[in-house]
């Protein structure tokens, strides 16, 4: 069991035997994004003092506007991935398309492709409430030495081999895993270090704790309906508290310590669902399995979903076990 308060770059050391392919790639390109999140840290921490805040003028490839820190963070992350030559690939939320890396040395030699959500919950930056970054890792399936392709970004999630996110909120944390439980480390400021500080979070089997907009209500399915009432009724430990954030990362951060279910359902508005399967669902879900919890689509459990395109999007319920399960008994009564 490696010590509490060590430092992020001890542990990746001291666990690297845990990882299947130790070859030193993944602990640099954990590095990379580590640098990465320290920068855009102290970028978030300057909103209201220089003008980085409000929309930046553009929409994304979703038809989103786009915030100053959008644009920022997105540049940074892929500024400091490339800069490292460790990826030979880069996918962001931000960008139409993938970037393809050619190391001038190596000439695609990297294994790795990196899909990024650079700044979720950016529609909060305004207002001084959490944010985050979301990241997602994944072996390159073509050729090495060949540029790599759309295939080697539309990967179903269980083929993931590292996920995580940093929050920056009253304290800046970075949680990920390797396939081999869920740890946390949090930013010292004063001499800008991660220190392990949640070793192996999990989520509780139940909680009492329902994240979603309710304001959306009236375009719910009716079996997520359901479950919402049920969530409101009072019965046993029930109800339960309503918390929502609005900051993905932040609602899932808050469940996976105390216990709960996030839920962003497809609706009579957005069909096909909101949140995008390689930015965001696919490493929350890689996640919450690997911390006890459970994660799902609907019928299909997340990390199964074979993806058809870079921005495609589901709809996502995950969370503590047990709470998934009640939900999943209400969505089948309407298949």
């Amino acid at each position: 069991m490696t010590r509490k308060n060590c430092t992020l770059g001890e542990f990746i050391i001291e666990n690297q035997d845990s990882f299947q392919y130790s070859s030193g790639e993944l602990s640099k390109l954990i590095n990379a994004i580590r640098l990465a999140a320290k920068v855009v840290n102290h970028e978030v921490n300057k909103a209201g003092l220089v003008d980085i805040l409000g929309a930046a003028g553009e929409t994304n490839i979703q038809g989103e506007d786009q915030q100053k820190l959008d644009v920022l963070a997105n540049e940074k992350f892929i500024q400091t991935l490339t800069n490292r030559e460790i990826v030979c690939g880069i996918a962001s939320e931000e960008e139409d398309d993938f970037i393809s890396i050619n190391s001038n040395d190596q000439q695609h030699q990297n294994k790795y492709i990196v899909l990024i959500d650079p700044l979720d919950g950016s529609s909060n930056i305004d207002v001084n409430v959490s944010v985050g970054t979301i990241f997602s890792i994944y072996r390159r399936i073509t050729p090495v030495g060949t540029p790599v392709t759309l295939e080697d970004f539309l990967q179903p999630g269980k083929n993931q081999v590292a996920a995580g996110y940093v929050v920056y909120g009253t304290s800046t944390m970075l949680v990920y895993t390797t396939g081999d439980g869920v740890n946390g480390f949090t930013l010292n400021p004063a001499i800008g270090t991660f220190y392990l500080s949640h070793p192996n979070m999990r989520f509780p089997e139940d909680g009492r704790i329902y994240s979603v907009n309710e304001g959306n209500y009236v375009h719910f399915h009716q079996g997520v309906k359901d479950y919402i009432k049920y969530c409101q009724e009072e019965e046993g430990d029930r109800p339960y508290t309503s918390r929502y954030i609005g900051s993905l990362v932040s609602d899932f951060h808050r469940n996976m310590i105390k216990g709960g279910i996030y839920m962003y359902p497809k609706s009579s508005v957005t069909e096909e669902g909101k949140l995008r399967l390689l930015y965001e669902c696919n490493p929350m879900a890689f996640l919450a399995e690997q911390a006890n919890g459970l994660a799902i689509g609907g019928k299909n459990r997340i990390l199964d979903i074979q993806p058809k395109e870079l921005h495609q999007r589901v709809p996502f319920f995950c969370g503590s076990k047990n709470m998934v399960l009640k939900l999943q008994e209400f969505l089948e009564k309407y298949h």
